[in-house]
């Protein structure tokens, strides 16, 4: 049971250590208690429909389910649901994929140890809660033309190593069509070349491996 007036989590990942340090550290609080822990998107948003937690920490990388996927089931049924998203990433194309999915906060994983609890408490008041280092990145990229869908399915073949033939066989396009693709994902990411264009999709969360 939990005591009247504390602040009821649900955290959201599939690392036992990960989960057992944030519940030990929310727990030791006297006005906060976690109320469940779920190590999958699918078992978040069952736990998240029984408990109906007041912050929910919802992990990015899980298999299944992911967090994006499990923000975009919460936030559809419950939109006033407060969930933080725990990320190792700064990537500005993952977190407006999370905010976008109805995330109110993004805390990077490495902050965990001075501001997990504060930003428990910015939430539940009905803040946002983003860090600097994340707002820079957002700022930086914030007036460039964002990838096509298409262009992010090729994206996805360049980032596997695939040929331009490969990538045009698997969608169904052809060879110079993927070409002109990449040409355009080179200028709008201001990469060099493929190898530079992977590097910089896996770096802003363009491709989630």
């Amino acid at each position: 049971m939990c005591e009247r007036g504390l602040i009821r989590v649900l955290i959201v990942d599939d690392h036992p250590i990960m989960v057992a340090g944030l519940s030990g550290e929310i727990n030791a609080q006297k006005d906060m208690q976690v109320i469940a822990e779920a190590a999958g998107g699918e078992e978040a948003v069952r736990l998240f429909r029984l408990h109906r937690p007041d912050v929910t920490l919802m992990d990015i990388r899980m298999p299944g389910m992911n967090g994006i996927e499990a923000i975009t089931t919460i936030h559809r049924e419950y939109p006033r649901a407060r969930v933080v998203v725990l990320s190792s990433s700064a990537g500005d194309i993952q977190v407006l994929r999370s905010f976008k999915a109805g995330a109110v906060g993004y805390l990077l994983k490495n902050l965990l140890r001075t501001e997990l609890i504060e930003t428990i408490r910015l939430v539940h008041a009905g803040h946002r809660k983003i860090p600097p280092e994340v707002a820079q990145q957002l700022a930086v990229h914030a007036a460039e033309d964002a990838l096509t869908s298409r262009e992010l399915e090729v994206l996805r073949g360049v980032v596997k190593g695939q040929s331009n033939k490969i990538i045009g066989s698997e969608l169904n396009i052809a060879e110079h069509t993927v070409k002109n693709h990449i040409k355009n994902i080179l200028f709008k990411l201001d990469a060099d070349d493929r190898t530079g264009a992977a590097v910089i999709a896996l770096r802003r969360g363009y491709i989630d491996l």
